[in-house]
């Protein structure tokens, strides 16, 4: 293993900035990181050329591109996590007061396997009782698995930009664009953090966005690799998490780990199988409910195990 060089492309988060600036190296290897903004390129480049040796990875893309028999595995390193009730804008035109209003409407967002999107489309189908089909799901662009085809109610947008979409009256709701500060918009959930709060307690779900992904011909020809990396991402994260709460002057991304940690009364970033598997069994029968997949596949099989 020793002088292996890994290209490697993931987000810049305070818990790989040990990584990305050299603070922490491993003993066997070296990371090559390339940077890539935004950061869903990483993923549509590692999905279709096979363009990395470890890369970011949306978990919803991830499980997609396993059923196409894509050639990398997930490590259990979950970079990113989000709660879901602040991701739905609504125009005010649309007359949509409550999830049951989204009946028989048109809803953006930006692929059909946005893990985003599938994560919401749970969350109003399970919580609120929505009839998913009863939707017409619209797209601003396409999805990074090309082999995917999407149900039948779900078509195209000429426009590639979900604020536009929504503010034009294209659709009645977006699903995942960030904040939208045009008059004549606004949040499906006005009280948001209050009922991301109240969904955890009651669900113990802790949303993963994004993993890591190693390519298979690393991981076959390379013993151990997958021990190696996931303990110095492990170390990074565990040192940005001793600092964050002392921090004189943390930044908006700080910010979000800080209010998941109390949401989560814990670590905000846990890595790991063991304590997600419920997390992940779970997210894998949403896809197969939402059509990403067209059959339950067990998590374990997902996941190189260190």
């Amino acid at each position: 293993m020793d002088n292996l060089t890994l290209k490697t492309a993931i987000g810049n988060y305070g818990y790989t900035e040990n990584l990305k600036d050299g603070t922490l190296e491993a003993e066997h290897f070296s990371f090559d990181h390339v940077e890539i903004s935004p950061v869903p390129m990483i993923f549509r480049r590692m999905v279709r050329h096979l363009e990395f040796d470890v890369a970011e990875m949306a978990l919803s893309t991830y499980i997609c591109s396993k059923y196409y028999e894509k050639q990398f595995t997930a490590l259990p390193i979950f970079l990113t996590r989000s709660f879901y009730h602040n991701s739905i804008v609504c125009n005010t035109s649309a007359n949509i007061l409550e999830p049951a209003d989204l009946s028989g409407k048109k809803i953006g967002v930006r692929s059909y396997t946005l893990t985003p999107g599938v994560w919401t489309r749970a969350l109003l189908q399970t919580e609120y009782g929505l009839d998913l089909d009863s939707v017409t799901w619209v797209l601003s662009g396409d999805e990074h698995v090309e082999e995917y085809t999407a149900p039948d109610n779900v078509i195209s947008s000429d426009r590639n930009d979900l604020a536009e979409m929504l503010t034009t009256g294209e659709v009645d709701a977006v699903i995942g664009a960030g904040p939208i500060y045009s008059e004549g918009t606004v949040p499906l959930f006005a009280n948001s953090n209050e009922l991301d709060k109240k969904w955890f307690a009651k669900t113990n779900l802790y949303p993963i966005s994004h993993l890591l992904v190693v390519r298979n011909e690393i991981l076959r020809k390379t013993p151990s690799l997958e021990n190696e990396i996931f303990n110095i991402f492990a170390t990074a994260k565990d040192l940005y998490l001793k600092g964050l709460q002392s921090k004189e002057n943390p930044s908006p991304q700080d910010e979000i780990q800080l209010n998941m940690s109390k949401i989560v009364d814990g670590d905000p970033i846990p890595y790991g199988f063991d304590n997600d598997r419920n997390g992940l069994d779970a997210f894998i029968k949403f896809n197969v409910d939402q059509s990403i997949i067209p059959e339950y596949i067990s998590p374990e099989t997902l996941f190189e195990m260190p």
